[in-house]
C-alpha cells in the first residue's frame, strides 16, 4: 500500500503539472526562506515585548497564545528544513532547522527526519507513525472540552515534554505520537548515559540559554517563563488543532487524495495554527520537496485544474473544530452554529 501511495503522488503530480511547472514549484529561494524565519521570530519578539512593556493578565494571555502558535511555527521550520526545502543549501537547512526550529522546542532535526519520512510513505495507513494523533475524532463536546483543558492547563505539555527529554536521554525511542517505547539500557554505565544526554541535549539547552540570555540582557529575564509556559500549554492547543485539520475526519484514510486536507486560514488562524503555509497540506504531501512559500501558488493551480473535485478542502479552522465534535450544530442554538 505504501508503495502505491508513492506511485500515486508521482503520477498525480505529473497529471496536474508539466515538468517545467514542477521545476518552478520546487525552486528554492534563500530570501523567501529568510523572510519566513524572520517573520516567526519577529512575532516571538513582539510577544515578549508586549508583556515586557505592559505586564498584565490580558497581555500575558495574548503573549502565551502568540508564543504557542510560534512554537508551532518552530516545529514547522524543523519540518520544512528536514525536507531540505527552505534554503538552497542543505547544510543551511540543517543549521536553521535546528537553531531556529528544533532546538528552542527541545527537538532535533537528525532524529525527526527519518521518523517524519515514514509519515509521508505511509500516510493514513497502519504504519503511519502519526496516525494515532488523528484518530478519535469526531468526539463528543465534553471529550473535546477535556482535551482542550488538558492542553491549556499544561497536562498535555508536561507529558509531551517529559517524553521528549527522555527521548533525548536515550531512554525512549523517538516518536511524536504519544507512544512510549522504552529502550533497554542494559549494559550501559552512567558515563555512556551522560554522554548521550550531553550529545542530544547540548543544542536544545544552548538555544534556550541564548533565548534566556537575550531576555536577561533586556532586563526582563522573567519573560523566559512565558516561553516555558507556552510550551506547556498553548503550543499543545495549537498543535492539536493543526493535527486535526491535516488528517482527521477524512473520507478515506487509505486514499492519498482524500486522506490529507488543505484548510484555508485567516490572519489569526495563521498565527495560531497555520504558520509557514502548513495549511496547504494536501499540496505538501503531493510534492513534499516543494518549499512551503510555493504552496499557495501550487494550490491555486490545483484548484483551477479540478484536483479538489476529489480532494479534501475546508474553509477555515473553526469548521475543523465543528467537524471534530459529534453533532456540533445540534448541540448549539442555531445562531451559535453559524
Amino acid at each position: 500500500m505504501a508503495e502505491n501511495h508513492l506511485k500515486w503522488y508521482n503520477k498525480t503530480l505529473h497529471q496536474y503539472f508539466s515538468n517545467e511547472e514542477i521545476k518552478v514549484l520546487m525552486q528554492k529561494s534563500d530570501w523567501k526562506a529568510a523572510l519566513e524565519i524572520a517573520t516567526t521570530w519577529g512575532w516571538i519578539a513582539f510577544a515578549f515585548l508586549l508583556s515586557g512593556l505592559f505586564p498584565n493578565p490580558v497581555t500575558i494571555t495574548i503573549s502565551l497564545f502568540i508564543l504557542g502558535g510560534k512554537q508551532l511555527a518552530c516545529a514547522i521550520i524543523l519540518h520544512d528544513c528536514s525536507h531540505d526545502s527552505m534554503f538552497t543549501n542543505n547544510k543551511v537547512n540543517t543549521f536553521i532547522g535546528n537553531w531556529f526550529g528544533a532546538y528552542p522546542i527541545l527537538h532535533d532535526l537528525k532524529k525527526y527526519r527519518p521518523y517524519h519520512v515514514q509519515h509521508h510513505i505511509n500516510t493514513g495507513l497502519a504504519d503511519d507513525p502519526d496516525v494515532s494523533l488523528t484518530k478519535g475524532y469526531p468526539t463528543t463536546a465534553i471529550s473535546m472540552f477535556r482535551k482542550f483543558l488538558r492542553d491549556l492547563f499544561g497536562l498535555s505539555g508536561a507529558k509531551a515534554n517529559f517524553a521528549v527529554i527522555f527521548m533525548q536521554l536515550g531512554f525512549i525511542k523517538y516518536a511524536l505520537n504519544g507512544t512510549a517505547e522504552w529502550i533497554s539500557n542494559k549494559g550501559k554505565n552512567i558515563f555512556s548515559i551522560l554522554k548521550t544526554a550531553v550529545q542530544n541535549l547540548a543544542g536544545p539547552v544552548a538555544a534556550n540559554l541564548i533565548l534566556f540570555g537575550i531576555l536577561y540582557a533586556c532586563g526582563k529575564p522573567w519573560l523566559y517563563l512565558l516561553w516555558v509556559g507556552a510550551m506547556l500549554t498553548t503550543f499543545n492547543f495549537s498543535l492539536r488543532i493543526r493535527s486535526m485539520a491535516e488528517h482527521s475526519m477524512v473520507e478515506d484514510r487509505s486514499n492519498p487524495q482524500k486522506n490529507t486536507r488543505t484548510t484555508y486560514a485567516n490572519f489569526f488562524e495563521q498565527i495560531l495554527f497555520a504558520p509557514h503555509h502548513v495549511n496547504y497540506h494536501a499540496e505538501h504531501h503531493l510534492c513534499m520537496g516543494a518549499p512551503s512559500y510555493n504552496l499557495p501558488a501550487m494550490h491555486k493551480l490545483l484548484l483551477e485544474r479540478g484536483f479538489y473535485k476529489q480532494g479534501t478542502l475546508e474553509k477555515n479552522y473553526w469548521a475543523i473544530v465543528k467537524k471534530a465534535i459529534v453533532n456540533f450544530d445540534k448541540q448549539l442554538p442555531e445562531e451559535a452554529a453559524l
